[in-house]
């Protein structure tokens, strides 16, 4: 198939894209590089340096003849969609209009959405969350991720596009940028491998699901031939507190410090657990990577290749 992933130069798509070129599909990346790396554009994909929001989106459709779409360009920092919450209405929801306008105008075959599961359902009325759990956002990024589910949705309705959504939990693993605001075991990683403080936010007791980029990348590959009117969590169905995070890559850093205790940010959420027995059950899928082995494979990434 000609498949076009949106993000691909970012960190999950550009695992994913070259997943799909390795799977023998022809790639198009669409990213405007405002995070993505055009060094993470994997040898053999056709690049396009554009915004989805931008009208010549279609053309990238027509040139390339795509058929199927994996679309994980977003906006995707908490804090900045509280600063900044129309750039997520416009980029999130309008730019992925855009997108939606060119699958219906050229018949995709597929449309695999990439969704937050800790964002979308917000503070959790129980854990491990499935897919039957309210969504109920606590920040405009989580919010801009619930409203094009549900153009997805309606797309499908009216249009008959295939989708999968996956809601992800918090995802590592290498080429994840160490220097931003928004990955928090890359950023402890860089920061213990060079010596430098480290901050908590908070009391350090919210927990999370860590899932490794090879696990989420195979999610992404078994959808692609099996789209459907489909929403999964990815997960583990366990979390991992941030204090633990810490002496998880204190002892694969070697690291001496203590953490800096700092306020919590507005918009963070004190727990997501993901259960994942949906896709388990409907297309095999089951985390492999464990925390232990993930983090070693993420901290001898940055360590040779992001602090050079």
């Amino acid at each position: 198939m000609n498949i076009l992933v949106t993000g691909g130069a970012g960190f999950i798509g550009s695992h994913v894209a070259e997943a799909y070129l390795r799977e023998g599909h022809r790639v198009v990346i669409v990213d405007d590089l405002s995070t993505g790396r055009e060094s993470n554009v994997p040898s053999g994909a056709s690049f396009e340096r554009l915004d989805i929001r931008d009208p010549g989106l279609s053309d990238v459709f027509a040139v390339h003849g795509i058929d199927f779409v994996n679309h994980h360009a977003a906006r995707a920092d908490v804090r900045d969609a509280v600063r900044n919450p129309r750039l997520y209405l416009d980029v999130n929801v309008a730019g992925g209009m855009n997108l939606l306008e060119c699958a219906r105008a050229f018949g995709v075959k597929g449309f695999v959405f990439a969704s937050s599961g800790g964002c979308s359902y917000g503070e959790p009325q129980y854990v491990p969350t499935d897919e039957r759990h309210p969504l109920s956002p606590h920040d405009p990024y989580g919010a801009s991720k619930v409203c094009f589910e549900l153009y997805l949705q309606t797309y499908h309705s009216l249009h008959d596009i295939p989708y999968t959504i996956f809601r992800y939990p918090n995802v590592y693993g290498p080429r994840q940028y160490p220097f931003g605001e928004a990955a928090v075991a890359a950023i402890f990683s860089a920061k213990m491998l060079t010596k430098q403080p480290v901050t908590i936010f908070g009391d350090g007791t919210q927990v999370r699901d860590f899932v490794y980029i090879d696990d989420v990348v195979r999610a992404n590959v078994l959808a692609t031939g099996r789209s459907a009117a489909a929403t999964y969590n990815l997960g583990w169905g366990r979390g991992v507190s941030v204090n633990d995070l810490f002496q998880c890559l204190k002892g694969i850093t070697g690291y001496e410090g203590l953490p800096i205790y700092a306020g919590s940010r507005l918009g963070e959420i004190s727990r997501s657990i993901l259960g994942a027995e949906l896709i388990r059950h409907e297309l095999g899928w089951e985390p492999e990577v464990d925390l232990m082995e993930g983090m070693r494979r993420l901290v001898t990434h940055i360590r040779n290749h992001e602090l050079q």
